[in-house]
């Protein structure tokens, strides 16, 4: 505990701007946790047999992980 409280005040913005961070990427992964639920129920109706079946759910995984890695980038600093 004491070693990840240190590496995280030594980045940039220090302790309290990581753990705002650390939320907001907590708040993005929930909510792309809820769109891949519902995504999978509505696949899951829609087709009831077939490779859309097998591979849709992992194709929307790997989507959503990808739009993850783009959208929970920290913030430029000089934009506001």
């Amino acid at each position: 505990m004491g070693l990840v409280v240190s590496i995280l005040a030594v980045r940039p913005g220090g302790f309290r701007r990581q753990l705002l961070l650390a939320a907001r990427r907590l708040r993005i992964a929930l909510v792309l946790g809820g769109v891949f639920v519902v995504g999978s129920v509505v696949i899951r109706l829609a087709f009831r047999s077939g490779p859309v079946v097998d591979f849709g759910p992992a194709v929307l995984a790997l989507a959503l992980a990808v739009a993850f890695l783009f959208v929970a980038r920290d913030p430029v600093e000089g934009r506001g």
